[in-house]
C-alpha cells in the first residue's frame, strides 16, 4: 500500500512490488494475479485502515458544522502524519494516468464519488435537523468541502506542513452557511 501511495499506480513497477514484498515473481502471481488486482485489493484495505477516520467523523452525533470542522482539521493531521506518505491515497491517485488505465482512474475517480455522496448525506441530516439554513445546495456544499480536503492532499504532497493545512481549513470552514 505505501509503495503505491507514495509513487502510484504507474510509477510503481512489478520489480519494486515484489522486492518489497520479499517474494518471488511466481509467489506474486499465485497470491494475487495481476498488479492490478493487487491495485485494487490496496484500495480496498486503504479505505478500511487509512480512511475510516473520514466515516467516522461524519458519523459523530455533533452537529454538522462542528462535524465538517473536525473533518477538515483530522484531514490535516492524517494528511501530514509522519509514518505514511503525504497526502490522501485516493485524493492523489490516478487523476491523470495513461489511457490504458482507464479502469483505475475510473476505480479512484468512483472512490472519490462515494466520499462526496458521505459528505452530502451528513449534510442533508444537518439541513433536517435544522444545522443548515433551509435551500442549502447540498451537493454543491459537498463539492466544495471534498474539493477542500483533495486540495489539502495535494498541498500535503507537495510538502506543505500540518499547520499550513490546519490553516487552510479553518479559512475553508469561513465558506460554512449561516443559518
Amino acid at each position: 500500500m505505501r509503495l503505491f501511495w507514495d509513487r502510484g499506480y504507474e510509477g510503481t513497477s512489478f520489480d519494486d512490488l515484489i522486492a518489497v514484498m520479499k517474494i518471488s515473481a511466481s509467489s506474486f502471481y499465485n497470491a494475487f494475479g495481476s498488479k492490478e488486482a493487487l491495485y485494487h485489493e490496496v484500495i480496498e484495505t486503504y479505505m478500511s485502515v487509512a480512511g475510516g477516520w473520514f466515516l467516522d467523523i461524519l458519523g459523530e452525533d455533533a452537529d454538522t458544522r462542528t462535524a465538517f470542522q473536525d473533518l477538515t482539521t483530522a484531514a490535516a493531521v492524517e494528511f501530514t502524519r509522519p509514518d505514511r506518505p503525504a497526502g490522501c491515497m485516493i485524493s492523489v491517485a490516478a487523476t491523470q494516468c495513461s489511457p490504458n488505465q482507464k479502469r483505475l482512474r475510473d476505480l479512484l475517480a468512483s472512490q472519490r464519488t462515494q466520499a462526496e455522496g458521505a459528505m452530502a448525506a451528513r449534510l442533508q441530516q444537518g439541513l433536517e435537523r435544522g444545522d443548515l439554513p433551509t435551500g442549502t445546495d447540498i451537493n454543491a456544499l459537498a463539492g466544495f468541502y471534498g474539493s477542500l480536503l483533495r486540495g489539502m492532499a495535494v498541498q500535503a504532497r507537495d510538502g506543505a506542513s500540518q499547520e499550513r493545512l490546519q490553516e487552510i481549513a479553518r479559512i475553508g470552514m469561513n465558506a460554512w452557511p449561516q443559518t
